[in-house]
């Protein structure tokens, strides 16, 4: 099993970079590079509490699927969304949220291993680690040049104007939709 551990700081709200890590049109953004887009019946907005999205994207030259669900989230400072489905043994990305003095500490811990015994531990350290750390890299850097132009009101302003942007209101919206 190999850990990522990546940090982002952003020059804005920690409300904001949580939101815009949950959006799956800022993901689909963040992953042109892969041509990922979404195959599940959710297609946009922002992710919640045991929601599930599966994104089909071209890696290696080969096109995979990966299923997650949001299986824990404390609105504004943490969420973690775990494979069900896709390409490795097992896959965990946690996300964390930390107010600081400039802004805003996002971290990224990322746990995963792959199938086929020795192999897959040889394919973990010499392909996949270096994929999965530069397609964090890129994602992140979006985040942050989102958040801190108004471009994030691009993909926030459906929660905003749905009334979802505290995070009472956010928890109140992720009961109402289960």
């Amino acid at each position: 099993m190999e850990t990522i551990r990546l940090q982002t700081w952003v020059n804005a709200p920690m409300e904001r970079c949580f939101k815009l890590s949950l959006s799956i049109d800022l993901h689909v953004l963040s992953a042109d590079s892969t041509k990922e887009k979404v195959v599940s019946r959710v297609k946009s907005g922002l992710l919640g509490l045991d929601d599930a999205v599966t994104w089909s994207g071209r890696h290696f030259g080969l096109r995979f699927r990966h299923t997650s669900v949001i299986d824990a989230c404390r609105p504004n400072m943490y969420f973690r969304d775990v494979m069900v489905e896709g390409m490795f043994e097992h896959f965990t990305h946690e996300h964390h949220f930390a107010v600081m003095d400039d802004g805003t500490r996002m971290r990224d811990e990322v746990r995963f291993s792959a199938p086929w015994g020795v192999l897959g531990q040889a394919a973990e350290k010499l392909v996949l680690r270096r994929h999965l750390i530069q397609l964090l890299k890129r994602r992140n850097a979006v985040i942050k040049r989102v958040a801190e132009s108004g471009e994030w009101q691009r993909f926030l302003s459906a929660e905003v104007s749905a009334g979802r942007g505290t995070t009472l209101e956010f928890q109140r919206s992720r009961v109402a939709r289960g």
